[in-house]
């Protein structure tokens, strides 16, 4: 049997949406990104102090968001900024309402 090595299993798109899914898969992220999409400027601060989330599991939320690309700043004491990429925010919502928009407008096929 011969197969295709050369053949990538997903494209740039699929990989994309997949890490920013991933990184959005959690309510805590969920809540940073939201809270940080309605502020102005960077936000100077502690995000445990404005947000119901445990001190201890902030930093690796942060951690997550940004290695996601959906957030940028420093996350390590004592400089604390964090910002929305908004950048790779607006592919991040190109990409999903893509995905969304992508099914037919039809019946239901299972009922």
């Amino acid at each position: 049997m011969i197969t295709d090595m050369t053949k990538k299993a997903y494209t740039d798109q699929e990989e994309q949406i997949a890490r920013f899914a991933k990184a959005m898969g959690h309510p805590a992220r969920m809540a940073i990104l939201q809270f940080l999409v309605r502020q102005d400027s960077c936000f100077f601060g502690d995000i445990h102090e404005v947000l119901p989330i445990a001190k201890a599991t902030v930093s690796q939320h942060l951690k997550e968001l940004k290695e996601a690309g959906l957030i940028q700043g420093e996350i390590e004491t004592p400089k604390v900024r964090y910002c929305i990429n908004r950048a790779n925010w607006t592919v991040a919502r190109n990409l999903f309402v893509g995905f969304f928009c992508d099914c037919k407008d039809k019946d239901s096929c299972c009922g």
